[in-house]
């Protein structure tokens, strides 16, 4: 709850001129934001028509999912063409509406690229099934001859991340059982080979196209992937990416080679920013086992940031989130890049319900999630909201098998971690579905069906209500872009009693956050700048998060 803002100050320090190094960006799910043509699928004109939402929440850019031309089994990151939008989104022209628009309001446009696979209907991959064995057309890819008698076993014994073995066998032009293609997620999106030259200037070709067309960066799907062991041996733990759905085999992510190719990526984004000044971002999705390791990718030359998946997994522990924060601020700030904090994206469980524990009540987990964004906001960095957490959106958890699309679950027929609780489209208004998401008297119904509780959570609703999440994130993000101690800088922590955690940011501003359920004296006196709950003067509630000016440590 805000009480109250001190007088403007200087804007953040000596680097915001490299916007990304503090920026807050907001994540659109695409196919789920809003849709502008009655279809049921949100689409690029959606997005454009919700900028001036955006603009007023106050991030400084959004990240968009794939909306290139594809099959869709996998929403999208299954990518048959790399230079188009697809129908369903829209088309180039619209693209091109959009990004004027975002220039004109002052947001920054990130593309989401897929490099380490593409779909199954991608030309080349059907040049390859064409071409046959020993073909250059196959070498872009994994093609290779299985084991056993008539080649009938894999080529080795590795699984995908969404079930199933990560081998698929073809047939051949004559008929006959061939070779086998790699593919660490679903049959349907075959990994690329970088080690044929030929992928890597693709793609290179690709990232001119769309800087060509002015955006500002790209989110990098499976950053530590590309790169397989030359040799494809067995794993010890085959299954082990099936078992975590995480980047864990050391065979097939996180070779050595990959970082030549970021160096690349970096050398084309700084030759644009040489033209005309406007920095251009590289940020990876890096799944590595630590953070000095995570620090590896975001060297000088190399990516600008990669998303820092610890603080989202941690458990909601006062200990545990001073330790992530402590290694995240000595490896990877330490390596002059800024760390790149998320709570929550579109492969995740939404953050109110993964906080939340039922012996407990439903208010928990939301008290807790609204605590972890003010936290988010005041570390030092940059900080990316997965859209509908800023209206404090529960995981719809009660979907109906036959709506479900994640491969996971078709793959594996489990529902455990299955990703489309948290991409259900958004509600924009009213009281039924599809509240706003789509209109029109022929309206098809949204894509996933929004449950009745979403009236709740409405954004006409959220705007009207100060008390919501909506303000708590714009009041967060106004003082993060006003205040000097916020954004880029370091922290000093502060002793604290067991289950707080509190910080200093600059010289005077702290932010603590009580862990446990019971109340604590607050660690500075008086009224709070900012709370995610309500805050008494010098009291701290349980479940709550609070900022404070203190006086006393200015010199």
């Amino acid at each position: 709850m805000h009480n109250g803002c001190p007088p403007q100050r200087q804007v953040n320090g000596l680097n915001r001129h490299h916007w990304w190094r503090d920026a807050v960006i907001y994540q659109v799910y695409v196919r789920s934001f809003l849709d502008s043509t009655g279809d049921g699928v949100g689409d690029l004109a959606g997005v454009r028509a919700g900028l001036p939402y955006l603009r007023k929440l106050g991030v400084d850019g959004i990240w968009l999912s794939p909306f290139y031309p594809s099959p869709q089994h996998d929403h999208g990151y299954d990518v048959a063409d790399y230079r188009g939008v697809d129908p369903l989104f829209g088309d180039l022209a619209e693209f091109d509406l959009l990004m004027t628009a975002a220039r004109r309001l002052g947001i920054k446009v990130l593309l989401d690229i897929v490099p380490n696979h593409c779909s199954s209907e991608h030309p080349w991959f059907r040049e390859a099934l064409a071409a046959g064995p020993g073909s250059a057309a196959r070498a872009r890819f994994h093609f290779a001859d299985g084991r056993g008698p008539d080649g009938a076993e894999p080529p080795n014994n590795w699984h995908a991340m969404f079930g199933g073995p990560a081998w698929s066998r073809v047939t051949e032009a004559d008929g006959r059982p061939g070779q086998w293609y790699l593919h660490m997620f679903t049959p349907q999106q075959p990994d690329w080979n970088w080690r044929t030259p030929e992928v890597a200037a693709e793609f290179d070709g690709i990232l001119r196209f769309w800087l060509d067309r002015g955006v500002d960066g790209f989110r990098i799907d499976v950053a530590a992937g590309l790169y397989k062991h030359p040799e494809l041996p067995d794993s010890d733990d085959p299954e082990a990416d099936a078992r975590t759905r995480d980047s864990v085999n050391p065979l097939a992510w996180n070779q050595p080679e990959v970082h030549d190719v970021w160096r690349h990526w970096r050398s084309v984004c700084e030759e644009y920013t040489a033209r005309d000044g406007r920095d251009r971002l590289l940020v990876g999705e890096v799944s590595v086992p630590t953070a000095r390791e995570h620090a590896r990718y975001v060297r000088p030359d190399e990516l600008h940031q990669a998303f820092f998946f610890d603080l989202l997994g941690a458990p909601w522990n006062a200990d545990a989130f001073r330790k992530v924060v402590s290694e995240a601020m000595q490896d990877i700030a330490g390596t002059g890049s800024t760390v790149t904090w998320v709570l929550n994206n579109h492969d995740q469980v939404r953050t109110v319900t993964r906080y939340g524990e039922p012996a407990e009540g439903s208010g928990l987990g939301a008290a807790r999630a609204r605590a972890a964004a003010l936290l988010m906001l005041a570390l030092p960095g940059a900080a990316y909201i997965y859209q509908g957490e800023e209206l404090g959106l529960p995981e719809v958890l009660d979907l109906p098998d036959d709506v479900l699309t994640d491969p996971i679950f078709h793959r594996t027929g489990r529902r455990d971690r299955v990703r489309d609780g948290c991409r259900v489209p958004l509600p924009w208004s009213g009281q039924a579905s599809p509240f706003g998401f789509t209109s029109g008297e022929q309206a098809a119904a949204p894509w996933l069906p929004q449950p009745e509780y979403f009236a709740e959570y409405a954004t006409d609703r959220a705007l009207a209500d100060t008390r919501s999440f909506w303000h708590l994130y714009r009041e967060g993000l106004q003082l993060r872009s006003a205040l000097d101690q916020l954004g880029e800088g370091t922290l000093r922590w502060l002793d604290t009693p067991p289950g707080v955690l509190a910080f200093v940011r600059g010289d005077d501003l702290v932010c603590a956050v009580n862990f446990g359920t019971a109340p604590t004296p607050a660690p500075v006196p008086g009224t709070p700048l900012l709370s995610s709950g309500p805050c008494p003067p010098s009291v701290l509630p349980g479940s709550t998060a609070a900022w404070w000016i203190d006086d006393r440590r200015t010199p």
